[in-house]
């Protein structure tokens, strides 16, 4: 069984990362990790672009050094960016010593590439110890989701997934897409019928 949403008993046990914002009355938050990636990223883009719509995207840095000149097109297309490790680690298998190294290679990537810092952090997998949390947490904000698109998965259809994710869409949510290679089929077939029903819907994206 896939759960789109993040169960309330996993969010009430990781009280220090923030996965939705009840406070922020008809806005949403999109969110792209693992980018940016040729052709998928564009794609992304030119749908946010065409809908009014903004996002924060979570880079891994190895992509960044790979695509500077992509990575540059998100911000200079006013979205926000966020910190994803350096090689997309898995941190309950990561020592904190090189998980914490990976995630400053990524901000020195970030420094050369785009000129800044990010300000958040998503652990890939959804995955890292407390003692990794609390180290980030000093400098970062951990940003998790609420709705999970689940749109790396191939045994989900895209008219499931976004009936699915169409009924969990309320304001303050926090909604995880991926811009990478697992998703360049399904994201077309899925993305700009969700913005129209953002749009549709009255919500307003915000940048987190």
């Amino acid at each position: 069984m896939f759960f789109h949403r993040v169960p309330a008993i996993v969010q009430r046990l990781y009280p220090n990362r923030t996965w939705n914002n009840k406070d922020a009355e008809g806005k949403v938050y999109l969110t792209f990790d693992d980018g940016p990636v040729p052709g998928v990223t564009e794609f992304a883009l030119d749908q946010l672009a065409k809908h009014g719509m903004k996002a924060t995207f979570f880079m891994v840095g190895d992509n960044v050094r790979k695509y500077p000149e992509l990575a540059k097109e998100v911000i200079a297309a006013g979205h926000q960016f966020g910190n994803h490790t350096y090689h997309h680690l898995k941190g309950w298998r990561t020592k904190l010593e090189y998980y914490f190294d990976n995630f400053q290679k990524c901000e020195e990537i970030f420094e050369q590439v785009i000129g800044q810092k990010s300000r958040l952090f998503r652990p890939p997998y959804g995955l890292m110890t407390g003692r990794q949390m609390r180290k980030i947490s000093e400098s970062h904000q951990i940003i998790m989701w609420n709705v999970l698109s689940g749109d790396y998965d191939p045994t989900l259809k895209s008219d499931k997934i976004l009936e699915n994710i169409k009924k969990l869409t309320d304001s303050g949510a926090i909604i995880l897409f991926h811009d990478q290679k697992k998703t360049a089929e399904v994201l077309p077939k899925l993305l700009p019928q969700y913005l129209d029903f953002v749009q549709q819907s009255g919500f307003e994206t915000a940048l987190l």
